[in-house]
């Protein structure tokens, strides 16, 4: 499967920690949040890299999102 560089950007973000969506779009210096959800966030979870903390509610103010295992992997090879 091919990973874009934005998905790899994201990866990266969330490497240390989970986030919230205003903190993963300011890593890589987006300030355009549809860009980030389709660019970035959706297909990074779509690939099974990310994960919502609260994946029943969505738009929980308490959403994160975090690396799977999948998601780890994928960025250790990159390094």
């Amino acid at each position: 499967m091919k990973v874009t560089e934005q998905v790899t950007r994201l990866l990266a973000c969330l490497k240390e920690r989970p986030s919230g969506a205003r903190d993963a779009m300011q890593c890589p210096g987006l300030n355009h949040r549809p860009t980030f959800l389709y660019d970035y966030r959706r297909p990074a979870i779509q690939a099974g890299f990310v994960q919502m903390t609260h994946p029943d509610s969505p738009r929980s103010p308490e959403q994160k999102y975090r690396l799977t295992e999948k998601g780890k992997k994928c960025l250790e090879s990159r390094e």
